[in-house]
């Protein structure tokens, strides 16, 4: 059973029952309407050990499932992070960076050429010394 994340604009949204969920971005996307999906975003709340276990309890049977794991800080008290497709609106989604145009390459520009291979740099720089008296560790026993 494969992970499924809810979505939502903070965390609070997101352990509300009943939040929609998608396990692939493509999934979130479709399912995001106008808002724009963000990000996989994960964030970690410090609560109570009953709270803890509540907030485990009531989002076990949801659509989503696996988006909530609890752990313990180096004190043992619990933390959950919380893992979400954040949602935000279209304005403030961030621009992705212009593409720059590849220049397509000259036909026959190969990068790597025979000379490449011919000149040994493929090949090891040294060879490996093999000492001529390494067969002398195993030695025939003495006649008795």
């Amino acid at each position: 059973m494969s992970q499924a994340y809810p979505l939502a604009a903070t965390v609070k949204d997101a352990l509300k029952p009943g939040v929609k969920a998608a396990r692939t971005r493509a999934e979130a996307e479709e399912l995001a309407g106008a808002l724009v999906v963000e990000s996989l975003h994960t964030e970690w709340l410090s609560l109570s050990d009953a709270d803890a276990t509540e907030q485990m309890a009531a989002n076990s049977g949801g659509v989503a499932h696996g988006f909530l794991q609890r752990y313990e800080d180096d004190k043992g008290a619990p933390v959950l992070a919380v893992t979400f497709w954040r949602l935000v609106k279209a304005a403030k989604a961030k621009k992705p960076a212009p593409a720059k145009a590849a220049k397509p390459a000259p036909e026959g520009d190969d990068h790597t050429d025979d000379l490449y291979f011919r000149s040994g740099r493929t090949k090891p720089s040294r060879k490996r010394f093999v000492d001529p008296r390494q067969m002398d560790l195993f030695e025939t026993p003495p006649e008795a």
